[in-house]
């Protein structure tokens, strides 16, 4: 078997993007990066799950639109100066943890390794 070149790996990934994921019921994440501070930041927004699969705002039973339809309160702000540092901060330790599926933690430690490598390159970072 011949290895898979970039292009062939990158249209592999955009296949399996577009698969059912189950939301985690203890919430979502918003990664951004503070340069001045060096710093990757993981804001954790807390929802439930409805009958249907979708997120909704745990006060108000609304669904939450993907397009950021206002601003929510993040119940937890997490901030470490490397990928690992963060991820350790979200899933080692006392708890309880922000986290609550395995496909989740695997999302966040491949967005969190993304927003380092922009954080050392200068690139912008945008969140899959």
């Amino acid at each position: 078997m011949s290895p898979f070149s970039l292009e062939q790996r990158r249209s592999l990934d955009e296949g399996l993007s577009q698969r059912f994921i189950a939301l985690d019921p203890a919430g979502y994440f918003l990664i951004k990066i503070d340069r001045e501070a060096g710093e990757l930041i993981a804001e954790h927004y807390s929802n439930a799950i409805d009958e249907r699969g979708l997120a909704t705002d745990p006060d108000t039973g609304e669904v939450i639109s993907c397009k950021g339809a206002g601003p929510r309160a993040a119940v937890a702000v997490y901030r470490g100066r490397s990928a690992k540092e963060l991820g350790m901060a979200l899933t080692e330790g006392e708890g309880p943890h922000p986290l609550s599926c395995l496909d989740h933690a695997l999302y966040l430690g491949r967005e969190l390794q993304k927003a380092e490598q922009a954080l050392e390159s200068g690139d912008t970072y945008i969140q899959d």
